[in-house]
């Protein structure tokens, strides 16, 4: 048998990227489609553009790439 259940109040939660001087950083890191190899994460977006361009030139045969960025989120409630 199950227990009843009410609901007190109801609120509005909200989900936005964290911004607060705590925050974790946003990071960028870049990894080849074809082997799965990754670059490292780097604050700079730009860092991990070169690696691409470096694994391109060791692996001529390598063209597919994807972006990873980690952004930090919070979600807060509406009073």
């Amino acid at each position: 048998m199950s227990s009843p259940s009410s609901v007190v109040e109801h609120r509005t939660w909200h989900l936005e990227p964290d911004r607060e001087p705590d925050a974790e950083t946003t990071t960028y890191a870049m990894q080849c489609a074809v082997d799965g190899e990754t670059s490292p994460a780097s604050e700079d977006p730009n860092a991990p553009q070169d690696w691409v361009l470096a694994h391109c030139g060791k692996n001529p045969s390598h063209h597919s790439f994807r972006e990873i960025i980690t952004r930090p989120w919070c979600t807060w409630m509406q009073a």
